[in-house]
């Protein structure tokens, strides 16, 4: 400002003595001088804002970074009420992000952040030098990061076994669909650890759940009736046998019972076959045992 202030009285004097011929030179010069000072001011004002920034930048907004380098700890950070509220900031704007783009990885990683959070409030909380003022802050957004927790953690739980479902559904062997459902339930157990009366991953689990049964089922049903087309009609029994297990063990419901129900019946009708009809034709054991006889 020193030196615009010099430009600009210098800048006044030289088109004063070089407009001495007309009349009022001194306006003249004097609009050019105020312009660069009015130049100048507005550059001071942007390079101020600037640094401003830059210096308050390590201090708030990089909070978990410098906590999880060492440099402050999360203790530190929240017994400062400007760092503190820097960081409810950045942790709404985290969890803003996480929403838009719906990834389970970015809910999981804003629900860590979350917990770091309150863990170092609720120490700083413990130290008998803060304010009370600072004390009210730390309380508030504890609890407004609590219920962030919970958000984002019960979002990668059904966002996670949403995907894992979808993934083991594309499968076609029954030991694939049943791991990758598997990997969807330890998403859901482990959310239910946490929030154990959460009435939505309890429903997130019976889905899963439901969604290995019919799967085991399916497949021994599958079999049984493959093994009744080709009229092997023990195997086929045995076969449902397996299915009925499944289904009778893990599945105790209206359509469960249904399904039983009509399991029973096709081996009630394939032990009728099997009874009135060739024995030799419905087991591949004896086609074998007469082939080698006819040898």
């Amino acid at each position: 400002m020193t030196a615009a202030a010099a430009t600009a009285a210098a800048l006044f004097f030289v088109l004063w003595w070089m407009l001495q011929g007309e009349e009022s030179p001194w306006v003249p010069a004097g609009l050019a001088a105020s312009v660069v000072m009015l130049v100048a001011a507005f550059a001071r004002l942007l390079v101020a804002r600037k640094v401003s920034r830059q210096r308050r930048i390590p201090d708030h907004m990089d909070w978990h970074n410098q906590a999880e380098s060492g440099r402050r700890s999360y203790e530190d950070v929240m017994r400062s009420r400007s760092m503190h509220a820097a960081a409810l900031r950045a942790l709404q704007r985290q969890s803003l992000d996480a929403d838009a783009k719906e990834a389970p990885e970015g809910h999981r990683h804003v629900y860590e952040l979350c917990a770091d959070y309150v863990t170092g409030a609720e120490r700083a909380l413990q130290a008998p030098t803060i304010q009370p003022e600072g004390r009210m802050a730390l309380r508030a957004g504890v609890e407004r990061v609590r219920e962030l927790q919970k958000h984002h953690l019960l979002a990668w739980a059904r966002g996670s076994a949403r995907a894992l479902t979808h993934e083991a559904q594309k499968r076609s062997r029954l030991f694939e669909k049943v791991e990758t459902a598997n990997r969807a339930l330890e998403c859901i157990d482990s959310a239910l650890k946490v929030y154990p009366d959460e009435e939505q991953l309890n429903v997130s689990a019976r889905a899963v759940r439901e969604f290995i049964i019919s799967s085991r089922v399916a497949h021994w049903v599958e079999l049984a009736e493959r093994a009744a087309f080709k009229g092997y009609y023990q195997r086929a029994i045995d076969c449902y046998r397996d299915a009925l297990y499944y289904l009778t063990r893990d599945r105790a419901d209206v359509a469960g019972e249904a399904a039983a129900d009509r399991i029973t019946r096709e081996i009630e009708l394939l032990r009728v076959r099997l009874d009135s009809g060739d024995v030799i034709h419905s087991n591949p054991d004896n086609q074998n045992k007469k082939g080698r006889r006819r040898r």
